[in-house]
C-alpha cells in the first residue's frame, strides 16, 4: 500500500525536489524529480514541477510506492571485495565496469553483479544498494549498502562530508602550488549536454589537491573532493588547465592510456553498526602503474 505523509513548510525559496530530498534522505534527488514528475507529490493539492521554489504555509503532500521488482539480473562478474560486515561491503571497482545500467549500459554493471552475492540489496529498484558512484572509467574503491537502515546511515553520512574520499589523479603538466583548493559551481556544459563544465548557474564543488611527486612534465596528485558532483575532479582539473592524463571527454587522449588516469585510492567512514570510522586503502592497478613507467 502507498504511504502518504503530509508537509508544511516552515521555509521560503527551497526547490520542492530538494525539500523532498531533504525529508527523505533514502531518496536521491533524481528519485523525487521521478516522483513529482508522475504526480506522487503535490503542492496545495495540486500537480506541481520539481523546480517549484516553495513558500512557507505550502502543504507539501508526499506519496511513497510500494518498490517495484528490481528488473535486474544477477550476473556471474567477479568482484573484489576487500570488506565485508552484515551492513555493507567495500568494493575495488575495475577500470570500463559501469555502476548501474543505464541508457547504453543495460546490463554488465556493478549492480548485476553485487545482486549475484547479495539479491535482497535494499533502495531503488535499478541502484540497490548504491549510495555513491564512480565513472565508468574510473578504478577504485567504492562502498555498498546491505540493508536500509545501513543505506541511510552511509547516504546521511555523504550528506554530512564526513566521509574521506581520496583519488589518485595523474595530470598534464607541473601543477602548483603543491597543495591548493579548487572551489568552482559545476552543472551542463550549455554546449554539450554530455558534459559538465564550471559554470556560474551550478552547484557548488570543492575539491583539495595535493602533489605527490612530479614526473617531467606530469604531476602525481592525491585529489579530494569535498562535495560529489558529477565529473567533479575532471571538470576543476581541466578548469584550471590540468587535465587528467587520459581524459579525452575534459582534455586529451594520451598514448599511455586508453582511459582516464584516475583511481579511488583511499575511502574512510564509520561503520552504520558501531560508529567506528574504518579506513580502506587500493593500490594503483596495473595499468595506471604501467602509464606511470612508461612516462618515466
Amino acid at each position: 500500500m502507498d504511504k502518504r505523509h503530509n508537509f508544511v513548510v516552515d521555509k521560503p525559496g527551497v526547490r520542492l525536489d530538494k525539500y523532498v530530498a531533504e525529508k527523505y534522505p533514502e531518496l536521491s534527488r533524481t528519485h523525487a524529480q521521478k516522483l513529482i514528475g508522475d504526480g506522487y507529490i503535490t503542492v496545495n493539492n495540486e500537480v506541481a514541477k520539481a523546480s517549484l521554489k516553495l513558500n512557507i504555509g505550502d502543504k507539501v503532500s508526499v506519496v511513497i510506492p510500494p518498490p517495484q521488482p528490481s528488473p535486474l539480473s544477477p550476473e556471474a562478474i567477479p568482484l573484489n571485495i576487500i570488506y565485508e560486515d552484515n551492513d555493507l561491503l567495500v568494493v575495488d571497482k575495475p577500470a570500463g565496469l559501469t555502476i548501474y545500467p543505464a541508457p547504453g549500459h543495460p546490463s554488465h554493471t556493478l549492480v548485476n553483479a553485487i545482486l549475484s552475492h547479495f539479491p535482497d540489496l535494499p533502495g531503488n529498484s535499478l541502484r540497490p544498494g548504491i549510495v555513491h558512484r564512480l565513472d565508468k572509467d574510473t578504478s577504485g574503491l567504492m562502498v555498498v549498502a546491505k540493508n536500509s537502515t545501513a543505506q541511510l546511515n552511509l547516504i546521511s553520512q555523504f550528506k554530512a562530508h564526513s566521509i574521506v574520499k581520496a583519488y589518485l589523479g595523474l595530470v598534464k603538466g607541473r601543477l602548483t602550488p603543491e597543495r591548493g583548493i579548487i572551489e568552482a559551481p559545476i552543472g551542463r556544459d550549455s554546449r554539450n549536454r554530455k558534459r559538465m563544465a564550471v559554470v556560474s548557474e551550478g552547484r557548488q564543488a570543492r575539491t583539495q589537491y595535493q602533489v605527490i611527486k612530479y614526473i617531467g612534465n606530469y604531476t602525481l596528485l592525491e585529489v579530494m573532493p569535498e562535495t560529489g558532483r558529477t565529473h567533479q575532479i575532471r571538470v576543476h582539473l581541466s578548469a584550471i588547465g590540468f587535465p587528467v592524463v587520459g581524459d579525452a571527454m575534459y582534455g586529451v587522449k594520451s598514448a599511455y592510456l586508453s582511459r582516464q588516469f584516475l583511481h579511488a585510492s583511499r575511502l574512510g567512514f564509520h561503520l552504520p553498526s558501531t560508529g567506528e570510522y574504518v579506513e580502506f586503502t587500493s593500490e594503483l592497478p596495473p595499468d595506471l602503474a604501467q602509464a606511470i613507467e612508461n612516462i618515466v
